[in-house]
């Protein structure tokens, strides 16, 4: 698919806003005009309360010279918007979002609107929300912006890749239910320990994500562009995709009790035009801390660049939730782990038949230490109830082994339950069919 906004994207470079919460909390907003004291901090009820100073917020990007704005929709998911009592307006708070970028960038001339989607408050990935539960809420918050216009889905702040699943294929479906194909962009965090926030190194995020198929993948959030560096080095010799980069004005700190940010809009010029200049990073722009003044000298700094040519070499494999395991082991061959199969191992079925699952966890652990590159888990046998037995399975694998899982099941549903678990890219294996 081809769309205006990914024509200019491989055109040039793509320069979006600026951070939408520390700009908002500049403003000094009260209870007021959040629709009351128990309303307060949810940004996204602004949209209706206070559209004006939304409005102007994209419009003092927008004057700058930015070429896309991002909607105040970041927290529009059922799950956050229910903290304040009002779960059930997540896509009537989309929409407006979405309709306000819209009017204020259609008098702008040829620019674009992004409708973002954030994290949320739950990892999906340790039990906090159902798979299912957070795709369906994605796939609501993303319908209300694409009936607002916007004209791409941007998924940002990514740290748990099972969340970053569930949001793509809710925006996805959202898409053949609104009837309007566009874009999708995808941003994960990468925090000052070099992973994400559950432990996922660069490569299994890009691993996960390549398999789904986004236009755009990248990094915001979480640090300033220096330490972004060597995951944007990864991702130009290995993504598939163009490539994006949103960071804060530089690692946060407080100052008088507040948050403060140090990058000097220069300075933040200055490495974003790096990025391009070496990595061929063709969207750039702000996240936490950076203000119109930023975006004003990324403009300048990087608006006439030519990105640089990248030569992508990648690597096919699979992920858990921690790391990349590529196909090729050469000179060696891939290993598969098969003491975690109930078929195959007496031992891992008496424990799964004992709820024995520190048992169960102990022998994955061992395939790793014995050298395996990959978990076979499989619980089918006669009697017990497969879809049951793998959602404890492989909740526990997912987060307390570091290997990636092969689901290993002739059951559809026992397949569909551990993929509602798994947060890496798995391996599936055994689907024959065989019932019809």
């Amino acid at each position: 698919m081809r769309s205006p906004y990914l024509e200019a994207v491989a055109e040039r470079v793509v320069v979006y806003d600026g951070a939408t919460v520390t700009n908002l909390q500049l403003r000094h907003l009260g209870p007021d005009d959040f629709g009351g004291p128990s309303l307060e901090g949810c940004n996204e009820l602004l949209c209706e309360t206070r559209p004006d100073v939304v409005a102007d917020l994209h419009r003092s990007f927008l004057e700058v010279g930015s070429d896309v704005v991002e909607t105040d929709s970041f927290g529009s998911l059922p799950w956050v918007l229910g903290e304040y009592g009002i779960a059930g307006r997540a896509r009537e708070l989309a929409r407006r979002s979405a309709t306000i970028a819209r009017d204020v960038a259609d008098g702008y001339g040829d620019r674009f609107v992004a409708g973002s989607l954030g994290p949320g408050n739950r990892l999906a990935s340790l039990g906090q929300i159902s798979f299912p539960d957070q795709r369906a809420g994605y796939q609501e918050a993303a319908s209300g912006l694409l009936e607002g216009g916007v004209d791409l889905l941007l998924i940002e702040t990514v740290y748990d890749l099972l969340q970053a699943k569930a949001a793509i294929i809710g925006c996805r479906r959202a898409m053949a239910d609104v009837g309007r194909e566009v874009p999708l962009q995808v941003q994960v965090t990468i925090e000052t320990t070099g992973r994400m926030l559950l432990g996922t190194e660069i490569g299994a995020a890009l691993t996960t994500l390549d398999a789904l198929r986004p236009d755009v993948v990248g990094l915001n959030c979480a640090t300033g562009p220096a330490e972004m560096s060597e995951h944007l080095r990864y991702l130009s010799a290995r993504a598939r995709s163009f490539l994006s980069v949103l960071p804060n004005a530089g690692l946060p700190s407080v100052v008088d009790d507040r948050m403060h940010y140090d990058l000097t809009p220069d300075q933040l010029a200055a490495h974003l035009a790096r990025f391009v200049s070496e990595y061929g990073v063709r969207v750039v722009g702000g996240c936490c801390g950076t203000e119109p003044a930023h975006l004003a000298a990324v403009v300048a700094a990087c608006r006439d660049l030519t990105p640089a040519p990248r030569s992508v070499e990648w690597e096919p494999g699979c992920a858990s939730l921690y790391t990349h395991v590529p196909w090729d082991q050469s000179p060696s061959v891939l290993m598969v782990g098969e003491r975690t199969n109930a078929n195959g191992s007496k031992k891992f079925r008496e424990a799964m038949l004992a709820d024995d699952w520190d048992t169960c966890v102990a022998m994955a652990r061992d395939a790793v230490k014995e050298g395996a590159h990959l978990l076979d888990v499989c619980v089918d046998y006669t009697g017990e109830d497969g879809p049951a037995d793998m959602a404890e399975v492989a909740s526990r694998f997912a987060t307390q082994s570091t290997l990636p899982i092969m689901l290993d099941s002739t059951e559809p549903p026992v397949i569909e339950t551990g993929l509602h678990r798994i947060a890496g890219k798995p391996v599936l294996n055994s689907v024959n069919l065989e019932d019809g």
